[in-house]
């Protein structure tokens, strides 16, 4: 897209973080992670710098997930209220 390999496509920012080009759409509506506008097409861009700060700071402020599982099935009584 860019001649520029500091800027990246939302599609590949969304690629490198892990979530959708939307979730990156609602960051930037809610000043999460600002993106750039491409001065021809309007299209969001994000600085490649940007991008590797965020997943450096997620990657120091996160542990990792234990697994949990339990060999009984557990079931759930629904009860319908009038």
């Amino acid at each position: 897209m860019s001649k520029n390999p500091q800027l990246i496509t939302i599609k590949q920012a969304s690629k490198m973080l892990g979530v959708t080009p939307l979730t990156l759409r609602n960051w930037d509506k809610n000043g999460k992670l600002k993106a750039l506008r491409h001065p021809m097409n309007n299209y969001r861009v994000y600085r490649r710098s940007d991008i590797d700060r965020l997943l450096e700071f997620i990657g120091h402020n996160t542990k990792p997930l234990e697994k949990t599982y339990t060999k009984s099935v557990k079931k759930l009584q629904v009860i319908h209220l009038k």
